[in-house]
Order: structure tokens, then C-alpha cells, then sequence
């Protein structure tokens, strides 16, 4: 395990065989880019150079909507999402999400977000409008929002909890250990206390977080994480492999094998999630929609037979 932390100077190996993408861009991926194109929308799988674009659009038909803007007011070291001013809000951004997902029939979609500090609620009325417009033209979609931290202030979480989404989720993205140096305008605790609020505010809520590895933290530090989101109630978790999308992103400091990941995994497991993501292609929205099946098969038992 490497100890180096993250951003020090570091020996790695070069990219490993299992984190080789197969690139596909059938008339499903050229469907979904048309979607998107014609709707003017952005999706993260581009903003943040997401390694399965491919698998995603190519061979599920699904992609990862990202709402308010393309601009984000925070700098994130780990994240190619560009960081600047952002534009006025667009009022009828919910409506063209919500529309270009009815004519995809999607079963299952994930909306995110950029980070818009400069806003009193963070974002949280558009975010929660985009939720209740994909509801309303498609009553059969579950949704799942991935959100900023909305500064951790309880008013805008519970604007957005109140469209009830069927997955609400925030990254915890790293180790306690190496947030700062990580993340931008963004805390350890904040995240944590996030997920808490989500569940005081709805209870029905499934909760969900991801951790990048790679970045330099250790085993035991993965383990705390682990814990620290169950302390806080947190159901579903996803584990991935940090990839630097630009030379001006943070540097790998070591690529965790699948093997690793599996145990990793089992341990989540075993700790109390109800359903853990490992692998090294895994990313926050990987296999969403099968991660909410799973998830409801067990917690829901009208749904064990399905």
C-alpha cells in the first residue's frame, strides 16, 4: 500500500490490463448523445470524462444528467468539471431533463449537480423541480439525485428531500485524512452530516456515497469511512478507482487491484451496507438502476419477488 499522500511525488505503474475501456458507439450511443444534443443538456459522463460512457450509453441506454450549469463554483483537485462563473439559472432546465427522459423511457436516472455556493439554497429548488418534472412525465422512473453538499444547511436539504427522489445520494469521495488536500470548500464532516439530515428529514429514503482509492489513503482508512457512513445511516456505498481525467487533476498514487476490490466489498457487506459497488471501473451512478433493484428486493419485501 502506498503511503505517499495525495498530490507527493510518487512511483506508478502504468495503467494496468482491467482498467482498459472498450469503446462502443452503436446507434444506442449515438441515440443517447442525439438526446442530449437536442435538449442542451449536460451530463457529467462528459463534463467529468467518465470512463464508461461507452457501457453506459452504448450498452444500457442510461447517462447521468447534470443540472445547473456547467460551471463550477468550487476546484476540486480530483475533478476535470470545469470551475468558473456560473451562468443565470435556467428555469426551464427541469422541464428539458425531465421531457428528453420520457422519450428515452428510461427505467432508472441519475441527476446531479455542480456546486453553486453562490446560491442561498445551493441549487436545491431546480434540483428538487428537475425531480418532481421526471415524475410527473414518467411515473414508472425511479430517480436518483446525486448533490453537493448544499453547504450542509438543513432548509435546502429539505427542499430537496421533499421531491422525494428514491435515492438520495452525496459523495464522501475520500478518507477523513485526506479531504483537505482532495476536496475544495468541501469537509469531512459536512458530508457526513449531509447523509444525516437526508435520513432525519426522510426516513423512507434510500442514502448512498461513494469513495474514490488511489488517492494514498490505506485499508484501515477505507474501513473508517466505512464506518463513519454507517454511523450515519447510509445504505448503498460504491468503491472505485481513482483515474486522473487531466494533468491538472491530483496524480494516482496506486491502482487497487480487482481482487482488492472484492475484499473491500465483502467487507462493506458484512459491516451492514445493503448493497456495495466495487470494482476498479465502478463510479458513483455504475449500474444505478440494478443498485436501486437490489436495494429494494431487500429492504421492501412487497418487492422480493420480483
Amino acid at each position: 500500500m502506498s503511503e505517499h499522500p495525495a498530490g507527493s511525488p510518487r512511483n506508478v505503474t502504468p495503467k494496468p490490463e482491467w482498467l482498459k475501456i472498450r469503446l462502443n458507439t452503436n446507434a444506442n450511443y449515438k441515440y443517447v448523445k442525439a438526446q442530449v444534443r437536442d435538449h442542451h443538456l449536460n451530463t457529467v459522463c462528459e463534463e467529468a470524462k467518465c470512463p464508461n460512457i461507452h457501457e453506459c450509453w452504448g450498452d444500457h441506454r442510461t447517462a447521468t444528467f447534470m443540472i445547473l450549469g456547467d460551471a463550477c463554483t468550487r476546484r476540486c483537485r480530483f475533478c476535470a468539471v470545469k470551475t468558473g462563473l456560473p451562468r443565470d439559472l435556467d428555469e426551464d432546465e427541469p422541464r428539458r431533463v425531465a421531457e428528453s427522459i420520457a422519450a428515452m423511457e428510461l427505467a432508472h436516472v441519475v441527476v446531479t449537480m455542480v456546486n453553486r455556493d453562490e446560491l442561498a439554497d445551493g441549487g436545491a429548488r431546480i434540483l428538487a423541480e428537475t425531480v418532481r418534472q421526471i415524475h410527473a412525465r414518467s411515473e414508472n422512473t425511479t430517480v436518483e439525485v446525486l448533490s453537493s453538499d448544499l453547504m450542509g444547511d438543513r432548509e435546502s436539504i429539505r427542499i430537496a428531500c421533499e421531491s422525494r427522489p428514491e435515492i438520495m445520494s452525496h459523495n464522501l469521495e475520500t478518507v477523513r485524512r485526506l479531504t483537505p488536500q482532495v476536496r475544495s470548500r468541501s469537509t469531512y464532516e459536512r458530508s457526513l452530516l449531509f447523509l444525516k439530515l437526508v435520513k432525519e428529514i426522510d426516513t423512507e429514503s434510500a442514502t448512498k456515497s461513494s469513495l474514490m482509492l488511489g488517492l494514498g489513503e490505506t485499508r484501515d482508512e477505507i474501513l473508517e469511512a466505512m464506518d463513519d457512513l454507517l454511523e450515519n445511516h447510509v445504505n448503498l456505498l460504491n468503491l472505485g478507482q481513482y483515474l486522473q481525467p487531466t494533468r491538472a487533476q491530483l496524480p494516482v498514487q496506486k491502482y487497487w487491484t480487482p481482487e482488492e476490490f472484492a475484499e473491500l466489498k465483502e467487507r462493506a457487506l458484512e459491516k451492514g451496507f445493503v448493497h456495495c459497488e466495487s470494482g476498479p471501473l465502478v463510479r458513483s451512478s455504475y449500474h444505478a438502476g440494478d443498485q436501486y433493484d437490489h436495494y429494494r428486493r431487500r429492504v421492501h419485501p412487497l418487492y422480493a419477488g420480483d
